[in-house]
């Protein structure tokens, strides 16, 4: 009969290959997004084997996937763009936004910052997010008891690097004095 299609398929690629991602470099302006259209192109083409020409006609076939993929792959970024804008605008109206600190963070603010981003990020997640251990282990994955060791120690780090830079923490600090 003929070829397996795991062999046909191998032979188009290797015919292709090349060319498609020269098609695609000069397409895309990142090297990467390149690769995701020839990647893409030959999942299709992988799934599809059957429906693939023979001869020339495949490398034409895959050019006509790839001029599709990224089509799909524009039409995703303007998408994106879209929504980001309007994330954007929704963000500058927000009164949460204008309480943010800029560059001239606090002592309290510099002295966090300089923690870990993990130490930043379970503090956080108690501060601002209001979230318990529990809370916190289901979004970290890991256990109730791991997240109270490490927001213990975390809380340490905090009050120490507080006390370092002489700020009064016992009641500047909720998170520190919380009972979790």
């Amino acid at each position: 009969m003929g070829v397996d299609p795991e062999s046909r398929f191998e032979a188009i690629y290797e015919a292709a290959y090349p060319q498609l991602l020269g098609y695609a470099l000069r397409r895309c302006p990142d090297p990467d997004d390149a690769a995701d259209v020839v990647a893409e192109t030959f999942m299709v083409a992988w799934r599809r084997i059957e429906e693939v020409p023979e001869g020339d006609e495949a490398r034409l076939w895959l050019f006509g996937v790839a001029r599709k993929v990224l089509a799909n792959q524009r039409r995703g970024e303007r998408r994106h763009e879209q929504r980001t804008a309007a994330l954007r605008e929704q963000l500058a109206a927000s009164p949460l936004v204008a309480e943010l600190p800029g560059d001239d963070l606090s002592q309290m603010g510099k002295v966090f910052r300089a923690l870990s981003e993990d130490d930043r990020e379970l503090l956080a997640l108690v501060a601002w997010e209001r979230l318990d251990p529990g809370q916190i282990a289901k979004i970290l994955g890991i256990s109730r008891n791991a997240v109270r060791v490490r927001l213990f120690r975390a809380r340490k780090r905090f009050a120490r690097g507080l006390a370092q830079a002489g700020v009064e923490y016992s009641n500047a600090v909720a998170i520190e004095g919380s009972s979790l």
